[in-house]
């Protein structure tokens, strides 16, 4: 396949940031590898992704502020329209979650999971390289230099059950390991970007997650997409390849914000899609101005439904933010004939 110039050039950047990714990774010196590995495995993968679209034609600078697209939007446009599976997307997106929870705070990621996410990461980079671009890793990169480790790679549920049981131990009073123990939470937490297709490591999610570890609950309460994922090793030896897949049959558990007994397995990126809309959103939703709006909430109870309402605290700041299901019991109540000028006063009143 004939590239095009641009193409090329950001084809040969993903490469050299694999290079660079590989000899770090096989690296004595252990200050800052993990760090250096996952930033340049994210960065490999965005100018892969954006090479591919470039090679068909797309445009990859924002028309609004003229800048070039993030990786999100990259792996979007590539998942929808240029061959790139979900499961390699997934793979994709837990290496920028690593990279995010490393880059801007600090995580601790098990070196067993650490040579698993790399290895998966370079069977997807190869494979997708040679798919969309016809380009052969194997050509720029010798087996030989490619992730080394001296442990058999584990199974993937064993990883996450023996990781689980580690965080729980150092959560237990008198160690004083909180620090690490929530560090290696917020590498779980990426894990489920293998299945979730937005993955957001947020303090809150951290804290509801480590109260439930120290409550006793069990791995699958907590961590429920992890349970749906499995691993899949072939060869061995420097030539060894890893895939994610999802479990055959396995449910994926979706838990309700309101439920107190999955409280820990709520994301907050999942609160947030949930409740999406402001006081003035709803009102507009259902025709009416905020007053009036705020007087059928209160008539009907919306506040104070957890299935409706939920308020998200940001610093000192407190926004309520309501879901589709207030929005249409609030119409449902108008459609059968409400009369919404006698709400509006008896709430005045």
């Amino acid at each position: 396949m004939a590239l095009v110039r641009d193409a090329k050039t950001l084809s040969n950047k993903a490469i050299a940031s694999m290079r660079i990714a590989m000899s770090t990774f096989n690296s004595y010196d252990d200050d800052g590898r993990v760090c250096s590995v996952l930033l340049h495995l994210q960065h490999a993968c965005e100018m892969l992704l954006k090479a591919v679209l470039v090679q068909n034609g797309e445009k990859v600078f924002d028309p609004g502020d003229g800048r070039s697209i993030g990786f999100d939007r990259a792996l979007h446009r590539c998942r929808q329209d240029y061959d790139l599976s979900e499961a390699e997307a997934g793979t994709m997106r837990v290496i920028d979650a690593l990279r995010d929870a490393e880059q801007h705070w600090f995580t601790i990621v098990d070196e067993d999971f650490f040579y698993l996410n790399t290895r998966a990461l370079v069977t997807v980079f190869d494979a997708y390289l040679k798919r969309a671009l016809e380009i052969d890793l194997s050509s720029h990169i010798p087996s030989r230099v490619l992730p080394v480790s001296t442990k058999p790679p584990g199974d993937f549920d064993f990883l996450v059950d023996r990781e689980y049981a580690l965080i729980a131990d150092l959560l237990t009073p008198g160690r004083r390991k909180r620090d690490e123990a929530r560090a290696r939470i917020r590498a779980l937490l990426a894990m489920e970007g293998l299945v979730s297709d937005e993955v957001q490591i947020s303090q809150r999610d951290i804290n509801r997650i480590e109260k439930a570890i120290r409550a006793g609950n069990d791995l699958a309460a907590v961590f429920p997409r992890l349970n749906t994922i499995a691993s899949s090793i072939e060869g061995d030896g420097p030539s060894i390849k890893v895939h994610f897949t999802k479990k055959q049959g396995a449910p994926v558990q979706f838990v309700a914000g309101d439920d107190p007994v999955g409280a820990a397995a709520v994301r907050e990126v999942d609160l947030q899609r949930k409740f999406y809309l402001r006081a003035t959103d709803l009102a507009k939703a259902v025709g009416l101005s905020v007053p009036k709006a705020a007087a059928l909430r209160a008539h009907l109870g919306i506040d104070g439904d957890p299935d409706c309402h939920h308020v998200f605290s940001f610093g000192k700041s407190k926004h309520h933010c309501f879901s589709d299901n207030a929005r249409n019991r609030m119409r449902q109540c108008l459609d059968d004939g409400a009369d919404i000028e006698a709400i509006w006063a008896a709430q005045r009143g």
